[in-house]
């Protein structure tokens, strides 16, 4: 500890209110609380502990905290309980990553002085902390007390945090201080074996992100593919994302017929994505990436919320409310209350959208240490004239088709009506030994009700004539519960302290398909050139069932997170899990042992090494020409790489290079059709391997200036050298920054962005030129934004997204789909 901070020191990413030197003043004014008024004080005169200590005045003297305040730290790791601890008294503290690496506290709850909170929170760590003579302090080996004063410590830094580290809403961050989504353990980025990225409650805010695709069209190494009106699909490291979880809670994507690919991240903290197989705590999956995404928390004690307008392009209104209060004088209950109504067109002719949004929640401090959440959240979305494929990309001679970005294949008869509703309780207990245990409970139902219609075949470039209608009326049933018990916590070994996560999650499914069939056959499609959707629908038939599906998911897993030096950490972990699945004709069930292992080694304060393996298992729903399922895909998943943290953890770096090798994956048997079905054949693809690198930045290099960037790169090819999945991008490059102006233009936020991806292509089948290559060439898409304040509570926000218009695909595979042109949006937004 030779300077006042190293560029190594942990920082959190967490803070309700950002310590940084004229940072994020909206933010700071609208989190005042009277508990923290005097620290926002402070920060409001621009570098005034800095100033101080730079001048000789002892920064800590402007501002006395309280003799006795009320804490609420969770147990944990250290560091973020440390700034949490400093955030709530006002004191600043200092401390590097190193003195602070692997250890973990038991918590604080209750009323306490400022030395003996510190006191307390450092019990067992084999650390104290100092006091000096200005009232900050210092962090140094514990010799006679808990809290020592010292006139020859360093000079203080001050810093603040929240008490969840995870926790991102209120930072101002593009970045966060921790993450458990890989290992079940809360560990900082540069602490975790695997690449992570973290959408954030401001970034959320600042790209005006209303869906959980356009989210993830932001994030490094992901692709996002839309293959109509109401369909988008995730991939990464060139594999389907098929695993989202809820809290941490695993669930299935369904294959986004129930619109999971439309929930609003209104209702979200924070959407976290983890690259790579995530088995050991989501079971069953592809070693693409996991998506996690984390409801915001009802942890107000005072009232608390705000208000939205938005108008935009294709006449789209959006009105948002969330609100946060406590239900008892102490704040010991607490609510939140979530909802969004939205009404709007699109640039596809006839089309029109109604969305609703609601989400509650109630905590409660059951005990100093134990707390209880209860909530609900609902989506529901009710599209019409909806499309169902993309339009013709070649014509049957093999010349490339073109059309205008509002030419859609719909009628006004077409509908896709999507609901999701579920009800959770999360309970969690903090022991006095530094343990916790939660248990999640969650029931889910969701359905849809679609009216479709499809248009196949070959085109004919100079009549318009050829191509071939599929009528489609289907019902969808999908019911889930999930339980999902965890426990972590510290334990000492041969001198040095570790940690371990042992874990049990259940889950089980029902689906049930009902399929009503045209009773009337379906006219000619004509001249599609002269298409306006006037395209009479046919009588159905009484709906039958035509599919049953139960699935039912048991896993057990465990990990251990092993502190061999001050340097060097293992996670070693396993998973058993078991899986069965029911149909109407076939009943099928697996068992996989899954191991994973992980290593990091600080190089120094700021960089860390790492190295992760794990297998991969899981069943398939894809069926061949001949009705039968194909065997689970099974392989290796191998990654290496380099994280950094920077300016006090402001701002995250990582490198990773990865090699996945799979068999038996899933691959579309061309146009062929499963039987008695509507559903593409697929085929098990042998020897498919996937590696490559993603580069990432996230936060905020200076202060007022966020910044979240990212390169990637994946070649996946199989056994024969073919390329596997061409239709998706192999090079992408996402960035997006904003900058707070300062002084005097304090109030006013600009930032943009920008997305680039590299050529792709597929092969089509046409009658007159047999297999033709369509090929679209590289593309970018530019975005910009502003915000300016006009008061601490009132400010207005535009979004303009390609402002360039270009005109690309999001989907090209035998069909195409175009990608939104320009368009705006202007959202007005109150505070209380």
């Amino acid at each position: 500890m030779g300077k006042v901070m190293s560029s190594g020191q942990r920082s959190p990413r967490n803070s309700t209110e950002s310590a940084r030197p004229g940072r994020h003043a909206a933010t700071s004014r609208r989190r005042r609380r009277a508990v923290r008024q005097t620290v926002v004080a402070l920060r409001r005169t621009g570098l005034a502990a800095g100033l101080a200590a730079s001048h000789g005045v002892p920064a800590f003297a402007q501002v006395q905290a309280p003799s006795q305040q009320h804490y609420e730290i969770a147990a944990g790791a250290l560091a973020p309980a440390l700034r949490a601890l400093a955030s709530t008294a006002g004191a600043p503290i200092t401390f590097t990553a190193v003195q602070t690496s692997g250890k973990t506290t038991a918590g604080l709850h209750g009323e306490y002085g400022i030395d003996q909170a510190f006191a307390t929170l450092l019990s067992g760590t084999g650390l104290a902390a100092v006091r000096r003579e200005n009232g900050g302090y210092v962090l140094t080996p514990a010799t006679q007390g808990d809290v020592r004063s010292d006139a020859r410590a360093l000079e203080p830094v001050h810093v603040t945090a929240g008490a969840d580290a995870t926790k991102t809403e209120g930072t101002g961050s593009y970045t966060t201080g921790a993450t458990a989504a890989a290992t079940g353990l809360p560990l900082a980025l540069r602490d975790t074996p695997q690449s992570v990225s973290v959408v954030t409650q401001q970034q959320i805010r600042d790209q005006d992100l209303q869906t959980l695709a356009q989210a993830l069209r932001n994030v490094t190494g992901v692709a996002v593919t839309t293959w109509d009106s109401e369909r988008s699909f995730f991939n990464s490291r060139g594999f389907a994302v098929d695993n989202i979880q809820y809290d941490g809670v695993p669930t299935s994507l369904r294959n986004s017929y129930y619109g999971e690919t439309h929930n609003d991240p209104i209702i979200y903290d924070r959407i976290e994505v983890v690259r790579g197989a995530t088995g050991l705590l989501t079971g069953a999956g592809y070693p693409s990436a996991s998506i996690n995404l984390v409801r915001k928390r009802a942890d107000s004690k005072t009232l608390a919320g705000s208000a939205s307008l938005g108008l935009g392009t294709w006449n789209r209104r959006r009105a948002t409310v969330d609100l946060s209060t406590p239900l008892s004088s102490d704040g010991g209950v607490r609510a939140r209350v979530v909802a969004m109504a939205q009404s709007k067109n699109s640039q596809l002719d006839m089309y029109h959208s109604n969305k609703q949004v609601f989400y509650g929640v109630v905590e409660a401090d059951l005990s100093p240490r134990t707390t209880l959440n209860v909530g609900f959240d609902y989506q529901r979305n009710r599209p019409t004239s909806v499309t169902w494929g993309g339009l013709p990309l070649v014509f049957s001679d093999g010349t490339y088709a073109e059309w205008d970005k509002s030419k859609t294949m719909a009628t006004p008869w077409t509908y896709w009506s999507m609901t999701n509703q579920t009800a959770f309780a999360n309970l969690e207990h903090r022991f006095e030994n530094g343990w916790k245990a939660k248990l999640n409970l969650a029931h889910r139902k969701s359905e849809y009700d679609a009216r479709l219609l499809y248009l196949s075949g070959n085109m004919n470039r100079l009549t318009g004539q050829g191509l071939t209608p599929l009528a489609n009326y289907t019902t969808d049933f999908f019911q889930q519960n999930s339980l999902d018990a965890q426990a972590t916590g510290p334990f000492t070994l041969l001198g040095r302290r570790h940690e371990w996560v042992i874990g049990f999650n259940f889950s089980q499914s029902r689906d049930v398909q009902i399929s009503h069939a045209a009773a009337t056959p379906l006219q000619s499609t004509g001249n599609f050139y002269a298409w306006d959707g006037s395209y009479a629908e046919p009588s159905w038939r009484a709906g039958a069932i035509a599919s049953v599906d139960r699935t039912r998911q048991v896993g057990a897993y465990s990990a251990l997170r092993l502190s061999l030096t001050d340097r060097l950490r293992f996670i070693l972990g396993a998973r058993q899990t078991d899986w069965r699945n029911e149909t109407l004709t076939a009943t099928r069930s697996h068992s996989a042992f899954t191991p994973y292992a992980g290593a990091i080694y600080d190089l120094n304060e700021v960089y860390s090494v790492y190295a992760s393996y794990t297998d991969i298992f899981l069943p398939q729903n894809y069926r061949d020409v001949s009705g039968n399922y194909l065997s689970p895909v099974t392989g290796t998943n191998y990654e290496i790489g380099i994280k950094g943290e920077h300016l006090n953890g402001r701002l995250n770096t990582s490198f990773s290079l990865f090699k996945i090798e799979q068999d038996n994956v899933a691959t579309r048997d061309g146009s062929n059709i499963v039987p008695g079905t509507t559903s593409f054949a697929y085929i098990g693809a042998k020897g498919v391997t996937s590696k490559g690198f993603e580069a990432q930045v996230a936060g905020e290099p200076l202060p007022g200036w966020n910044v979240v960037a990212g390169l990637s790169r994946t070649m996946a090819a199989q056994a024969s050298g073919t390329p596997y999945n061409p239709d998706i991008p192999t090079t992408q490059f996402r960035l997006f920054t904003t900058w707070r102006l300062p002084n005097t233009w304090h109030a006013l936020t600009v930032g943009g962005g920008f997305n680039w991806q590299n050529r792709t292509y597929t092969t089509i089948a046409t009658s007159l030129a047999g297999n033709v290559v369509y090929e679209q060439k590289p593309v970018g898409v530019a975005e910009l934004m502003a915000r300016y304040e006009f008061t601490p509570k009132i400010s207005l926000q535009i979004n303009f997204n390609n402002i360039f218009n270009r005109k690309y695909l999001v989907y090209l595979s035998g069909q195409g789909t175009y990608g939104e042109g320009r368009n705006a949006m202007a959202t007005l937004t109150y505070k209380l």
